[in-house]
């Protein structure tokens, strides 16, 4: 089942995506409340995807989960994207935070900010957990993801490197859109064989695979609640592949008027026109 977050008529409301059309649930909660009630809730979703549709071009759609309770994200997670980083393959897993103000609807404008000009691109699978927990075996961890959406981890590579600390740099306003919605896990499939690219401009930039993830998706849950609770609606950016801006020769960095696609297979695209803040 796809699931989205839409607004038509001026109010912001949850639905289930077939095709080119969307279908209202009568549930007025958010996109959390809904995972987190979701075994009593799956059966009104499933009839009301049979119901009363609206076309997918008369409504907007927004951020499926507009305000994650946390936003993690893992770096150096695709062999290639260390080799062009010039960097070692990590023993251990290297998490950053993403600010939960950075979440960005799927075909929202991208802020290039004005004391952050090094904007860069990372497309990522998205994993959003449904049943939360603490100290998750990697058996158990797909017992725990609701579902997928495709993500870009938009970074401000300036404030990224200045410190040794990346959040910051990842957590510019707009830096984190998700969508176009969730696809829940079981219709999802192998989240370890998707292939997954970005696009910009029209020109393939990444292009690659979630089977060459360093630390897969259930590793890195076994290991994010070993510190922490995870939470229906987290968010977890799980890597991007190699292909990024500030990696080439001459570097590419982002500016006002390109255009960013992040595409995963099987869970649709976002893409998101460059726009210089105010």
């Amino acid at each position: 089942m796809k699931l989205a977050t839409f607004e038509h008529d001026g109010a912001a409301r949850i639905g289930v995506v077939t095709g080119k059309e969307i279908a209202p649930l009568a549930f007025s909660g958010t996109m959390i409340e809904l995972i987190s009630k979701w075994d009593a809730l799956r059966g009104e979703a499933e009839a009301a995807s049979k119901g009363q549709r609206l076309p997918l071009a008369s409504v907007k759609l927004l951020a499926p989960v507009a305000r994650p309770g946390k936003v993690f994200a893992i770096g150096l997670n695709y062999a290639d994207h260390i080799a062009e980083s010039k960097m070692e393959t990590p023993k251990n897993q290297v998490w950053f935070t993403k600010a939960v103000t950075s979440i960005n609807g799927p075909f929202a404008p991208i802020l290039i900010g004005k004391t952050g000009p090094f904007v860069d691109y990372e497309v990522e699978l998205v994993a959003v957990i449904g049943k939360g927990g603490r100290h998750i075996s990697k058996e158990d961890a797909p017992k725990h993801v609701f579902g997928y959406c495709a993500g870009n981890d938009v970074t401000e590579r300036f404030w990224q490197h200045r410190t040794p600390q990346w959040s910051l740099g990842k957590s510019f306003d707009t830096h984190g859109p998700i969508g176009p919605w969730i696809t829940t896990a079981d219709e999802a499939g192998d989240p370890h064989a998707m292939g997954l690219r970005c696009i910009v401009n029209g020109e393939t930039r990444q292009s690659s695979n979630t089977q060459h993830l360093v630390f897969n998706i259930w590793e890195q849950i076994e290991h994010l609640s070993q510190a922490m609770t995870l939470e229906p609606g987290d968010l977890i950016f799980t890597g991007t592949p190699g292909g990024v801006g500030a990696a080439m020769d001459p570097r590419q960095f982002l500016k006002p008027g390109d255009i960013v696609r992040c595409e995963v297979d099987g869970l649709g695209a976002i893409e998101a026109t460059l726009v210089a803040e105010a």
